[in-house]
């Protein structure tokens, strides 16, 4: 499928895919695409910033390419590896047929058949269904040379491989870059790309996403559950529930039969909202009621 040609384009893509787009959001998405920029997306975990590039490569048939970063990632683990297994099985295949000739056994074993291609060189090869989407997933919790790596590759889009060259993307890839803000992003990265702040959603459009989500919620416990996690994020929280969060508790909610929201309820399945002893324990005795009662109390004057 090719790049849509509008802003209202792109939304309805994403909300085929079932992901409720904002205009903000879908502005950033179109320019993205219609530029072949990166987009960098910041926002607290579970705002959806990762469903968005999974929504993307659905609406337009592309494969999805995740690379997903932690601590101590470097280039190499990113890029490709050699499998030195098969390697080693090769060359005692060698030796044991007799008049190994080292220099040629040396160029045999650095052939791409025994490189492993992790998802930055796969980002790079050309795919049947068009350019894939590359999504680099909480960037914030790698360390600066890895930015630094990755602000050259983005740049030029290609990679280099010592034994086998340069390998540039024959149609670069539509780049998703993602940060939970853990640590800041070095300027220099953020300035390739597009960036959008994917904050937490009004009432009405959690409202949609949860619709688009779990659509077999009757409309008045997905009203209570939206207004109970809204009113949520407003208490002092370790991590406060996300939109993740809100569609997971409505799952469980209607897997218990549930129709109304109860202190009783609440208590029993905190753990689909919360992921945190601390937090939980905020919410013990009279608090869940207090909450109820206060989210119950906007629903009657919205």
């Amino acid at each position: 499928m090719g790049v849509p040609g509008s802003i209202d384009a792109v939304q309805e893509l994403l909300d085929g895919e079932g992901y409720v787009c904002s205009r903000p959001l879908g502005t950033v998405v179109f320019l993205a695409l219609s530029l072949g920029r990166p987009l960098f997306l910041e926002g607290e975990a579970g705002v959806g910033k990762t469903e968005i590039a999974k929504a993307l490569a659905a609406g337009l048939g592309r494969r999805l390419i995740r690379l997903q970063c932690y601590e101590g990632l470097d280039a190499a683990s990113a890029v490709y590896e050699w499998n030195f297994a098969e390697q080693m099985i090769a060359i005692r295949a060698a030796e044991a047929s007799g008049g190994v000739d080292r220099t040629h056994l040396k160029d045999e074993l650095f052939t791409e058949e025994f490189l492993i291609e992790r998802p930055l060189l796969q980002a790079m090869r050309p795919q049947s269904g068009g350019a894939p989407v590359l999504l680099i997933d909480e960037l914030d919790r790698t360390d600066e040379p890895f930015e630094a790596f990755l602000l050259e590759a983005l740049s030029d889009f290609q990679v280099t491989i010592p034994e086998l060259g340069t390998i540039a993307a024959p149609e670069p890839p539509i780049v998703i870059v993602t940060s939970n803000r853990t640590r800041e992003v070095h300027d220099a990265l953020k300035r390739r790309c597009l960036y959008h702040w994917v904050d937490y959603p009004s009432f009405d459009r959690e409202i949609d996403i949860l619709q688009a989500r779990a659509p077999e919620a009757a409309d008045t416990l997905s009203r209570e559950v939206v207004a109970f996690v809204q009113r949520l994020r407003t208490e002092d929280l370790f991590k406060k529930p996300g939109v993740a969060e809100t569609i997971d508790w409505a799952k469980c909610l209607l897997a218990l039969d549930v129709i109304s929201l109860s202190p009783e309820v609440i208590a029993d399945t905190l753990g689909a909202i919360l992921k945190y002893q601390d937090d939980i324990q905020k919410l013990e005795g009279s608090e869940a009621k207090r909450l109820l009662d206060d989210a119950r109390a906007t629903l009657e004057t919205a």
